[in-house]
């Protein structure tokens, strides 16, 4: 008897996995919002605060001065702790190097204008050497470190008679013509002072160097693991706000023409602008702004209130660090979506590229959060 072997019919093979979508090309482009119509603002507000000295007091100027000197240096300082993760508290060593420059240069019977490129220049040489030593720091020991450089600074510029000693010198070498003429030159020169200090800050963020120092800002050990060169930009941060400051110096000894160690290398000078940025807010170019104009407005609102005038400030940090950690600016900036430097990068999908099933760009998930978060900032 035979019988017919029946074969048990072979299971269906399991569907294959979706092949994984390619990557689609992608363009790297600058920020979305355009920079046309803040570029023509700050044209005219430039234009305006160049002819103020023939419209208003020369008190007005001089207040001017201070607040363009404490601009420059919140800028700096941002620069450095905002963007290159640097927090100094001794910039006042550049500052009083600064202002003994142009002490020197006027000794010299140089005019005392010629000393404030002077002034940068050579403390942006100093700055060279101070990060040569202080390159392996960071955290608390760099910032208490910088600190100890502005003691040093002070102590040797002291043990110079012709300088002044301890007691101070006046300035030298300025021109004795008309002295309203001589307040808006320097006035002007201020002016002229903060608006490179801006324009270069803007320019170097929307460079190469700009994208590295925003993923510093971020993350160092991300930035530093995608081959970022974080060690050079941080010199390079470093040396310029060092000569930011001291063309800040320069401009305050043009303004108050007598020198003093005490006052030259005060670390009030760092608290200022510290304070100037937290209460602006840091990692913006729009933060030291704003946070100046504060200020210089609770200043001159405090002015005849003694030591109310520091309990208020204190108030105002601690508000503002509770319930706006990213500064006046950054609540600004995130109710009303609105930058007055667009600086940020966004990526886009490469025309005709097909987009994800929900209109999302293609690619990895990866590239969609860092295209959500590069359009968040742009």
């Amino acid at each position: 008897m035979s019988s017919r072997a029946q074969s048990a019919p072979s299971p269906s093979p399991a569907p294959a996995p979706p092949a994984a979508a390619a990557p689609g090309p992608v363009r790297v482009t600058r920020s979305r919002r355009s920079a046309i119509l803040p570029a023509i603002g700050a044209v005219v507000i430039i234009a305006v605060l160049a002819y103020l000295p023939y419209a208003v007091h020369e008190g007005t100027t001089s207040l001017l001065v201070n607040f363009f000197i404490l601009l420059i240096l919140a800028s700096m300082w941002n620069l450095l702790a905002g963007y290159a993760g640097l927090v100094s508290v001794g910039q006042q060593a550049f500052i009083g190097l600064g202002s003994y420059s142009v002490l020197i240069v006027g000794l010299h019977r140089v005019s005392p204008f010629l000393g404030l490129p002077a002034a940068a220049v050579a403390c942006g040489a100093i700055g060279l050497v101070v990060w040569w030593l202080l390159s392996r720091l960071r955290s608390g020991y760099f910032a208490i470190a910088t600190w100890v450089i502005a003691s040093i600074a002070n102590l040797v510029i002291i043990r110079f008679p012709s300088l002044g000693g301890g007691t101070g010198e006046p300035l030298s070498g300025m021109p004795t013509g008309n002295p309203t003429l001589l307040n808006a030159e320097i006035y002007w020169a201020s002016l002229a002072v903060a608006v490179i200090v801006l324009v270069g800050l803007y320019a170097v963020l929307r460079g190469r160097l700009g994208l590295v120092l925003t993923a510093m800002r971020d993350d160092e050990t991300g930035a530093r693991s995608i081959g970022a060169r974080v060690t050079r930009a941080q010199l390079l941060v470093f040396v310029i706000a060092a000569g930011g400051c001291g063309a800040a110096g320069a401009l305050e000894l043009l303004s108050q023409p007598f020198v003093q160690p005490t006052a030259a290398f005060s670390v009030q000078w760092t608290a200022e602008m510290i304070f100037a940025c937290l209460i602006g807010g840091i990692g913006t170019i729009e933060g030291p702004i704003l946070g100046t104009i504060v200020f210089f407005a609770l200043q001159q609102w405090l002015a005849n209130y003694g030591t109310w005038y520091f309990i208020v400030l204190g108030i105002v940090a601690i508000g503002v660090a509770i319930w706006a950690p990213r500064g006046l600016w950054g609540l600004i900036s995130e109710r009303l979506n609105i930058r007055l430097f667009p600086v940020g990068y966004v990526l886009w999908p490469v025309s005709g590229a097909p987009a994800g099933p929900d209109g999302s760009p293609p690619g990895p998930p990866a590239l969609h959060q860092l295209l959500r978060r590069l359009g968040r900032r742009s």
